[in-house]
């Protein structure tokens, strides 16, 4: 009984033992992440250096998310990269001499991994890795106008304010709406911007300036101009000159109404966030390098659904070929559905949005052979919206020329997730319970579902499962050919 009871605790012995050491880990990793946290905020501030993590954001992240995007890391790329080495990583670039860039700290841990030995310690690796940095063009930064305010206009606000940093890109300086001066109005466009059902508060602040018809927006003042002819506003008025101008506004999709705010005082490029007649619809990541920012005025970055599963069809096409298909978008409800059961100009559409499955028409398969044009004629398309207020899903399902594996297809789609051209068009997922909800707040605009796809036997079948945020995804999408419309883009390192 006695040396039972000996053995007995001496084991309770050791494993208190393993949990306080358990516990010690946890704080240390703990405090190694609130300073890679500090850095991550000084860099930005301080220097307009953005660090992500393959692709995912940390600026005014928490510590879980961030410790998080370190379990992500883990499983994704299968190498042991943790929240020591990344801030080692860091610490080298916080005292390195670079310009405005935007660094995948992940990517850079991950290669300092591979080239163990090769340097002294890693600011001698962080040197040498971006010496690249150091010969950018200088950037001038660009000036910006929202014409329109809704669910596209105030993310793109948001993510404008939030991310100013010194001003060094796009500087949000006026937002263009019908109704007329009003204080009351005012407040509520305020309010809309502080407070949103789905992506939740603004981290910043709003304050509505009535005696000078603005919104204050984290301290930089943003003009709210009402007016109903784009051609008559004379945004020089208001210190506002050569702007890019984002037409979010839903009421000009062509070239001849576009045209209109090139016309206006102060402006010298026009974005459509949506897709338009007559002029470039641009995936970005996909065609954007067809159009040269310093001869096209007037651009469009196509819809959501394209910006979603044009990525993903580049990649097949280029890879395996793509012999034909079909592309079935399970759409978010939007704005333009009904509530309740009422007319609408379009079959279907009038049925209340939160009770109905409804089948509608899409324009995706033809607008994806205006990025890609070897897939013209290929694709047929078709959608169906359905009662969530966010957050979309796209079947694609494919014929390929040669035959594959789920293995391979799933490789070549990890690939492209991490290196070459469409690193920020492409999450790779490796989550088995993936659904809707999760999605939202992705910043890429095509989240591959990995644990979904499906080939056929004989591998000429493919199928893929393509998550998209239609609103957060899709507005990092518009702002990144925003930037590079307004030739701000600054120096990456993915």
């Amino acid at each position: 009984m006695l040396h039972n009871y000996n053995k007995k605790h001496i084991k309770a012995v050791n494993h208190n033992v393993i949990y306080e050491k358990e516990l010690s880990y946890q704080a240390s990793r703990r405090k190694a992440g609130v300073e890679l946290i500090n850095i991550v905020s000084e860099l930005w501030y301080d220097k307009s250096v953005e660090l992500v993590m393959f692709r995912n954001q940390m600026i005014d992240k928490s510590l879980g998310e961030i410790m998080n995007l370190h379990e992500y890391a883990v499983e994704f790329i299968k190498k042991p990269i943790n929240v020591f080495d990344t801030v080692e990583i860091a610490r080298a670039l916080k005292v390195a001499n670079l310009p405005p860039s935007r660094i995948d700290i992940g990517k850079l841990t991950y290669e300092y991994h591979l080239a163990d030995n090769v340097y002294n310690d890693a600011a001698a690796f962080v040197n040498d890795r971006l010496r690249n940095a150091r010969t950018g063009h200088d950037i001038t930064p660009k000036d910006v106008i929202l014409y329109g305010f809704g669910r596209i206009g105030r993310l793109l606000a948001r993510e404008m304010m939030a991310k100013i940093g010194q001003g060094a890109q796009l500087r949000l300086r006026a937002i263009v709406v019908r109704d007329k001066h009003d204080a009351v109005l005012l407040e509520k466009r305020a309010s809309l911007l502080r407070h949103d059902s789905i992506h939740g508060d603004f981290q910043g602040s709003v304050i509505a300036d009535p005696k000078n018809n603005s919104l204050i927006i984290n301290g930089a003042t943003v003009h709210i101009i009402s007016a109903s002819n784009p051609e008559k506003i004379d945004y020089t008025k208001y210190g506002i000159s050569n702007a890019l101008l984002i037409d979010n506004s839903g009421a000009h999709t062509t070239l001849e109404t576009l045209s209109k705010h090139l016309v206006a005082q102060g402006v010298e490029k026009v974005l459509l966030t949506a897709p338009g007649k007559g002029i470039p619809n641009i995936v970005y990541g996909v065609n954007h390098n067809d159009y040269n920012p310093d001869t096209t005025d007037i651009w469009s970055a196509a819809s959501c659904t394209t910006n979603a599963i044009t990525p993903v069809l580049k990649v097949l096409e280029d890879t395996l070929g793509v012999v034909k298909g079909h592309l079935e978008t399970i759409h978010a409800y939007t704005n333009d559905q009904n509530l309740v059961d009422n007319m609408h100009k379009k079959y279907r559409r009038g049925r209340a949005a939160g009770l109905n499955m409804v089948i509608t028409e899409t324009g995706a398969g033809s607008a994806v052979a205006k990025a890609v044009t070897s897939l013209e004629g290929k694709l047929t398309s078709n959608a169906i919206r359905v009662p969530v207020p966010n957050g979309s899903l796209a079947v694609v399902n494919v014929e390929v020329e040669r035959p594959t594996t789920v293995a391979e297809v799933n490789e070549i789609m990890k690939h492209y997730a991490l290196e070459g051209e469409l690193v920020e068009q492409i999450k790779y997922s490796v989550n088995n319970e993936l659904v809707s909800s999760d999605i939202v707040g992705t910043s890429a605009p095509a989240i591959y579902d990995s644990k979904a796809t499906i080939v056929s036997a004989d591998g000429k079948n493919v199928i893929l499962y393509v998550w998209y945020d239609n609103e957060y995804g899709y507005s990092h999408q518009v702002m990144r050919l925003a930037k590079y419309a307004a030739k701000v883009r600054r120096y990456t390192y993915y």
